[in-house]
């Protein structure tokens, strides 16, 4: 290019530089729209602490907009694979809707009943009576200490996922 630029090639290289500029502000508002929001993020999330909780008598706390049961077993609840189990403790996990057709089962003394048609749940999740076609669900957890963390698959996950129902 030579010393000597004039009008006409100075416009055409203000333009291409105000056109990449522009071009990378869309780029970058195009990727912040494209992210999911914090708000989004912090709900994948939920964090239970187990050692707080009475044998016998289940909580639920909601992850991601379902329902999630958590159960510290009695010594005469049965064994099984789906167990998440704690140095002597054992914990049943389970996303809190039937198999049938998503109803919200209850607790009752020790199998969750659903009322919609019937369906029994033993303490393990797995279904003993009704209509529910398999048992309740396996939400992705992980274990840190004696804190369950849902939303995050790790080792003890994929060891339940994987046992026989």
């Amino acid at each position: 290019m030579s010393n000597n630029t004039n009008r006409r090639d100075f416009l055409g290289f203000s333009f291409a530089a105000v056109a990449a500029v522009g071009g990378a502000a869309s780029l970058v508002g195009m990727k912040q729209a494209w992210d999911p929001l914090p708000s989004v993020l912090a709900g994948g999330f939920t964090d239970v602490e187990v050692s707080t909780l009475k044998p016998g008598n289940p909580i639920t706390v909601k992850w991601r907009g379902k329902p999630v049961f958590v159960l510290k077993k009695t010594a005469q609840m049965d064994k099984s694979d789906r167990d998440l189990v704690i140095g002597t403790d054992r914990f049943t996990i389970a996303i809190g809707l039937c198999t049938h057709l998503g109803c919200i089962p209850a607790w009752k003394t020790d199998v969750w009943k659903c009322a919609c048609h019937g369906g029994e749940f033993n303490a393990s999740g797995k279904e003993t009576f009704g209509p529910p076609p398999k048992p309740l669900e396996l939400p992705p957890f992980s274990l840190k200490g004696t804190k369950l963390v849902l939303g995050e698959t790790g080792p003890e996950y994929e060891k339940l996922k994987n046992a026989k129902a």
